[in-house]
């Protein structure tokens, strides 16, 4: 068995014809799509960027122990069980520079080999003494972004790190391609921002933007000013997001025309995802991570060609956690321990029974679920304080600060640690942007869009019966049932 996981970072649900939007053009996600299993009820777990990596790699809900974080000494990752289980060969490529700066160390060492494109983003990669002049701006702006940029013709895709990502996968199958039992992990840092493309692909999308006069492709993370930011500001980012996609969508395209070239169908399973979506002012916000849950943040795409597989949409609600235990089974391997997640390969077939419910959330803030009928979002109680574990005492870029870790206890506190000490420090809990003196319920069949939240007692005690289940079979640290009164 051979199997290449794509993953494009941010890639939002309903902006996809897949899924009903007109957005945006995605012919080669639509190709794809057309030969393969389409979930409809697929969710993430853990949030942001990180987090979510950890779930892929370990099956297992980080959110509930840890924030962004290392891959930690116990962990069980899918790629090294896979090489000692099963001879299985590894290769990631990526662009995505998280993985290579502190609170992203050790998830490209589970991989027999790596390969890394530089200059997205903060990326630090090019050595200007001198700071990059930016344009005047709006938004967010680094000085690491202009420096990268300055060596670029901006006009041209092959300069662009997406791009750079497939050429390398494309490499990879033209060499590897007549070698079995191996799995190719490429990770595509687009469509996150900073959103930016050759203005062919936003020209795609009607952006009449003058660059010159105000660069913006990057928005803060804060609620939409309405005062700076008119429609044509979220017009303009719009297409940029757009015409970023719609990039990588084209360069897809030659990845899949190598894949028919060598007809590697018959025996490579697929799997195109994402670790969340982002906010491009729908419900009045920038981005991620400080607001509710929304579904357009949650609810995310998922295609699977797998040779045995008819291609159908799927129904069945579905989780990130899911992925490893489904690459585990189709090479052949044994699941380890504390695998919070099950395979999907028994959904190739007709089955369209999965979970009866999943989690998601990010770490220290509200506890989300959804039984593919409601979502509910139980806030932590006032004052409350949740658990950091971790044997790595790093968070996204940097150690944690001295008197943070001055609260440490040291002992083997979660059973999925095997025993390994850690650190345990407590945090305070928060609650996100505006949130209301009560938990949120909605109804996502009869309102998709979440405008109205439905408070009734009979339906929230399902449902947090659901929720306190669904934490004792995650063995989830006693702090995240008391800080949440279940």
């Amino acid at each position: 068995m051979k199997t290449l996981f794509i993953m494009l970072d941010s890639l939002n649900r309903h902006y996809l014809p897949l899924y009903g939007g007109h957005q945006i053009r995605t012919p080669h996600i639509d190709r794809l799509a057309a030969r393969g299993l389409v979930f409809d009820n697929h969710f993430c777990c853990s949030m942001p960027c990180m987090p979510a990596r950890r779930d892929l790699f370990t099956g297992h809900a980080n959110f509930l122990e840890t924030p962004w974080s290392p891959i930690q000494p116990w962990d069980d990752c899918m790629q090294p069980e896979l090489r000692r289980q099963r001879g299985v060969y590894s290769h990631m490529i990526t662009d995505h520079y998280h993985y290579y700066h502190a609170g992203g160390e050790c998830y490209h060492n589970q991989f027999d080999s790596w390969e890394f494109q530089r200059g997205q983003e903060g990326d630090v990669w090019r050595p200007l003494v001198d700071a990059p002049e930016p344009p005047t701006f709006r938004g967010r702006n680094r000085r690491a972004y202009w420096a990268n940029r300055r060596f670029m013709d901006t006009e041209r895709d092959e300069d662009y790190s997406t791009p750079q990502c497939f050429m390398r996968a494309i490499e990879f199958l033209e060499n590897n391609h007549s070698a079995d039992n191996w799995h190719l992990h490429l990770e595509c840092f687009d469509p996150h921002e900073p959103f930016a493309c050759p203005q062919k692909y936003r020209d795609l999308y009607n952006d009449t933007w003058d660059d010159s006069a105000l660069h913006f492709d990057w928005p803060d993370y804060a609620p939409v000013d309405p005062t700076v930011e008119d429609e044509a500001a979220l017009a303009h980012i719009r297409a940029c997001y757009a015409g970023t996609l719609t990039m990588a969508d084209v360069w897809l395209g030659k990845l899949l025309d190598t894949m028919d070239a060598l007809d590697l169908w018959k025996d490579t399973t697929v799997v195109l995802s994402t670790d969340h979506g982002h906010l491009l002012g729908e419900h009045g916000y920038w981005a991620k991570n400080y607001m509710f849950d929304y579904k357009e943040l949650v609810h995310i795409p998922m295609v699977v060609c797998a040779p045995e597989a008819t291609p159908r949409r799927v129904q069945a609600l579905t989780s990130t956690i899911d992925l490893m235990p489904t690459f585990m089974e189709l090479h052949g391997g044994e699941l380890p321990p504390h695998v919070h997640g099950r395979s999907l390969c028994h959904l190739f077939g007709a089955d369209n029974n999965h979970h009866d419910a999943v989690l998601y959330g990010y770490f220290g803030k509200d506890i989300n679920l959804t039984d593919g009928r409601y979502t509910y979002c139980r806030q932590a109680e006032a004052h409350s304080t949740v658990d950091h574990h971790t044997a790595m005492p790093v968070n996204f870029s940097s150690f944690h600060g001295r008197e943070q870790l001055a609260k440490a206890q040291m002992g083997a506190f979660l059973p999925s640690a095997h025993g390994v000490p850690h650190y345990r420090f407590p945090v305070e809990s928060k609650r996100h942007h505006n949130a209301p003196e009560f938990n949120p319920i909605y109804d996502i069949v009869t309102d998709p869009l979440q405008q109205q939240p439905i408070r009734d007692e009979t339906v929230e005690s399902a449902l947090a019966e659901k929720m306190r289940a669904l934490l004792e079979r995650y063995d989830a640290p006693p702090c995240q049932r008391t800080r949440m009164g279940l």
